[in-house]
């Protein structure tokens, strides 16, 4: 059976999913608009493209959402039905919203039985749910409103800072490491039970008001004061107020994770979640702490929820003929490749020199040599983090790479880099390691005293990472590491995402080009070619 996952609203994308075969990818890639928001068309057609599917194959089209507007409704059946003909109906199946959430974290998590968290700011009129998995089939034991909210109540206090509230909430999180919790919080919002309590009673920017009047900040002062702690400038009286709020409100996140996460505890079960409130990578730290270790679906927010659509679908469908079976997500190198005949083609319109190179090796001398390198190999990888395939890679023992990333990649100073471990290197790196290597940079670790001595640039003022575990099974990517590590002592690599920032990830290899010319990075490998950015 062919099942046709969308979701059509920010982070629209698309995933396609026949038998074992799974293709996925998400309409910004493509279009080249940041977590672009509308009908993921051309998401659409490349699924279907990557897998050589015709429409009139598809089985079922599984839409993330249910939508209540009547003009949108008809704007997004107008869409379909230029794809699929007149009788797309008779395929189409609505999943709401933190339905398809918490079926991409437990359909893809290869456990029979678990609990089930979703969190984020607002779906369907949810905002978070709580369900008991049994032998393939959820059962939903809570819930809280979109009123009650936590993933609104850290988009408002990303609103209150000067950021973007829905897509700089990372932002949040790196700055609250520069300061200390001075606020106490329990009076915005709580947990009761297993569900959220908004003592405010309001939410988006009325709570935001609300806040900048509980916390006595200059509303009208925010974005001076974003963009001087963007410079690095954090000793100014408000840049220094900003920092105490994050890091005030950090810490409550992290207090109402681990109670709900103590409550949850009580079921005697795994875990499986997802949300855009689990792109906490810190409040994902607490979780795993209490329960040794943690699946978290590593396309984690809206992006996945078109995944969680298909699934849901796929999921019931076996349960009814007695064929579902727990299936663990292996890895996330699902989207567009591009073949090296097309990559040599690309690059001789554009009139680049190039030469073939013995990859490992090249990109690991040069970044012993202190440049930065760009790697586009394989499938465009599912989800907000590079794992290797759409990767800018740089030194981790020289922490001055960090200033020159930067510049580069005209990122915020604060916000920390990631760093790429050999799996077997994992146990020397992190302090607190419980459970499975994470393959998928979902969770932070406190890094060992010798990985803070021998990769500083990976490692945040606090003393955290966020790395991902990097197995012998990636090959050209594992390679890379363990060519550097014979080289210089140390078994990691700094990883962060080859996009300009506030661009999408990088897809083809005209995108890697004009970014990697936009950076000025030294290096740029596509696939076997080594390219030589003028």
């Amino acid at each position: 059976m062919i099942i046709l996952g969308i979701h059509d609203g920010h982070d629209a994308g698309a995933v396609l999913l026949n038998d074992e075969e799974i293709y996925a990818v998400n309409e910004e890639r493509l279009n080249r608009v940041k977590k672009y928001r509308g009908f993921p068309e051309l998401s659409i057609r490349k699924v279907l493209e990557m897998s050589g599917t015709e429409p009139d194959d598809v089985d079922v089209i599984a839409i993330a959402g249910l939508f209540r507007r009547q003009k949108r409704l008809l704007e997004l059946e107008h869409k379909l039905k230029s794809i699929f003909g007149p009788k797309f109906k008779e395929k189409a199946i609505f999943v709401e919203h933190h339905l398809a959430h918490a079926s991409s974290a437990y359909y893809s998590s290869g456990l029979r039985d678990a609990v089930v968290l979703t969190i984020d700011a607002a779906g369907d009129g949810l905002s978070s749910t709580v369900s008991i998995a049994k032998d393939g089939q959820m059962f939903r034991i809570a819930q809280s409103t979109y009123i009650d909210s936590l993933g609104d109540f850290y988009a408002s206090v990303t609103e209150l800072l000067g950021f973007k509230p829905m897509r700089h909430e990372g932002k949040v999180m790196s700055l609250a490491a520069y300061g200390n919790p001075r606020y106490e919080l329990s009076a915005i919002i709580e947990l009761n039970g297993l569900t959220f309590e908004n003592k405010l009673k309001v939410i988006g920017t009325e709570a935001t008001k609300k806040l900048a009047e509980f916390f006595e900040f200059p509303l009208e002062k925010a974005k001076e004061v974003s963009s001087n702690l963007k410079r690095g400038i954090m000793d100014n009286e408000l840049e220094k107020k900003a920092i105490e709020i994050a890091a005030s409100a950090q810490a409550h996140l992290e207090r109402l994770i681990e109670e709900m996460g103590l409550e949850l505890k009580k079921y005697e079960l795994p875990i499986a979640y997802a949300g855009g409130v689990a792109q906490n990578v810190k409040a994902n730290a607490i979780l795993r702490r209490i329960f040794g270790d943690i699946w978290i679906f590593p396309a984690m927010d809206d992006a996945g929820l078109a995944f969680g659509a298909a699934i849901y679908v796929k999921a019931q469908m076996e349960l009814l003929f007695g064929k579902w079976k727990p299936f663990k997500l292996k890895h996330v190198f699902l989207g567009p490749s591009y073949s090296p005949e097309e990559i040599e083609e690309i690059l001789k319109r554009e009139g680049l020199e190039y030469e073939e190179v013995d990859v490992p090796s090249f990109v690991a001398d040069s970044l012993v040599e202190g440049k930065l390198v760009g790697l586009f190999q394989g499938r465009l990888e599912y989800g907000p983090r590079a794992l290797g395939n759409r990767s800018i890679l740089a030194d981790p023992r020289n922490e001055k790479v960090r200033e020159k990333l930067n510049l580069a990649l005209r990122r915020d100073v604060f916000q920390p880099f990631a760093p790429s471990i050999l799996e077997e290197r994992f146990p020397d790196y992190i302090e607190d390691l419980t459970g499975e290597p994470n393959r998928f940079m979902t969770m932070s670790y406190l890094a060992s005293e010798e990985f803070m001595e021998v990769a500083p640039a990976v490692v945040h003022i606090d003393g955290t990472t966020r790395p991902q575990s990097v197995p012998k099974d990636l090959g050209t990517y594992y390679k890379i590491i363990r060519r550097f590590e014979k080289r210089t002592g140390v078994g990691a690599v700094l990883n962060t995402s080859f996009n300009m920032h506030g661009e999408p990830i990088v897809c083809s290899p005209l995108d890697a080009i004009r970014t990697a010319k936009s950076a000025k990075l030294d290096v740029l490998l596509l696939e076997r070619f080594g390219v030589y950015i003028v």
